[in-house]
């Protein structure tokens, strides 16, 4: 009993969720555990007339996003009722109306890639990747060589399509420095996906990096273990792929810490950029925003979103789920679960305890809980009046003169 006074809401809920996937029937894996769905929640809102909004992500039980889910594979619980499908109006809204999702594609053009004749293969497999992940995401990509600085090839914009259209860049791309600077580049470019991140509009701000290279740091201007830190506190999804024998599969993952492919030859290029491709584009597809309108009224509730897959009609049921709490005060008819939700990214529901800041992090906002970059808390609107100023102090009056003695 002692444990489990001890335990936080939001653990206690996944718990109550995990125990509850387990009930429903579903086998158990060999020290896995309960071999359901993972349904993890990001963000959940409610507004009036009586709209309750959740965003989540659902994976399978080896971690594996699981994607391409419709809103009848949702089952809806408000304290253990079900909620009828005909009742609530439940739908999955787009969620890019609050969610954006970036991916920062970074190429290694040192002297070993530009120079040696796969160009065209490269040139194809970015652009096959591109066109697969724009369709979902925004993509911006970045070259590096042996210099300090990334080379912008197609920077994030808010233009359809302009990632795809910007490759062939690539294919007259010369380094300025041959050596390769492996380590700086990838500091570099989740800084910039970062900076990126904190100018888009949507209140829920997802990254990834997909990082190609060739071979080793030469240049030596970022330890390696800088590298790795950074890779480490920035919440975003790393993937690497490597291309030829000149760095090793343990080197990689380094990187990668969310995949990784590695290309024999130039003519492998394009598989291993289709199949990191394909994680990313499952991963986006992953996300999900439920809305629904809820029949309570009043009073604080806690609402319980199940999901069901069948792969076939005969195979058994897996399923998975999450809970959360909303409150009903001042709910009443007239709802439209269609309507965009508002979330609030002050408050953050966590998923993960932060790192440990750096000196590096200190003048940062960024909530790693949640996998979304947060800016700085705006100033009150121009509108509002000021704050009254503070009262002078008044000043103390002065000391009278010491009396003087006038004994002869």
């Amino acid at each position: 009993m002692k444990i489990v006074s001890r335990l936080t809401f939001p653990l206690m809920s996944r718990l109550r969720s995990w125990l509850l996937s387990c009930a429903a029937g579903v086998t158990l894996l060999s020290g896995a555990g309960c071999a359901g769905l993972q349904l993890t929640t990001i963000k959940a809102t409610q507004q009036r007339p009586s709209n309750v909004a959740v965003y989540f992500k659902v994976q399978d039980a080896a971690g594996e996003p699981l994607a391409g889910l419709t809103a009848d594979r949702f089952r809806i619980y408000e304290d253990d009722q079900l909620v009828s499908q005909y009742e609530s109006k439940q739908t999955i809204l787009n969620p890019e109306v609050a969610a954006v999702h970036y991916t920062l594609l970074l190429v290694d053009m040192s002297g070993s890639v530009s120079e040696s004749g796969t160009g065209d293969a490269l040139v194809e497999a970015v652009g096959t990747f591109t066109d697969r992940v724009e369709k979902q995401q925004r993509v911006g990509i970045y070259a590096f060589d042996g210099s300090p600085d990334l080379t912008p090839i197609v920077p994030f914009t808010d233009q359809a399509g302009s990632a795809k259209a910007g490759v062939q860049h690539l294919a007259t791309f010369k380094p300025k420095d041959p050596s390769t600077n492996l380590n700086g580049a990838v500091v570099r470019a989740l800084d910039e996906l970062d900076t990126a991140l904190g100018k888009a509009t949507q209140p829920l701000k997802f990254g990834t990096l997909v990082v190609f290279t060739d071979g080793t740091d030469r240049a030596n201007r970022v330890p390696a273990g800088d590298m790795q830190q950074h890779i480490k506190e920035k919440p975003f999804d790393v993937f690497a792929i490597g291309l030829g024998a000149e760095i090793q599969q343990d080197q990689l993952a380094k990187i990668g810490k969310s995949g990784t492919a590695m290309a024999a030859d130039k003519n492998a290029i394009t598989k291993a950029f289709d199949d990191v491709g394909t994680k990313v584009d499952a991963r986006t597809k992953s996300y999900y925003l439920l809305s629904y309108c809820s029949p309570s009224r009043a009073g604080k509730h806690e609402v319980r979103i199940e999901a069901v897959v069948k792969n076939a009609p005969n195979d058994s049921e897996r399923t998975g789920s999450l809970t959360d709490a909303f409150d009903a005060t001042g709910f009443m008819p007239g709802c439209d679960p269609n309507i965009p939700p508002s979330f609030d990214v002050t408050r953050g529901d966590a998923l993960a305890p932060p790192p440990p800041p750096t000196d590096k992090d200190k003048d940062k906002k960024l909530d790693v809980k949640a996998h979304v970059t947060v800016k700085a808390a705006s100033p009150p609107p121009p509108h509002l009046p000021p704050p009254p100023a503070p009262a002078p102090t008044p000043k103390p009056a002065p000391a009278p003169p010491p009396a003087q003695d006038f004994t002869p």
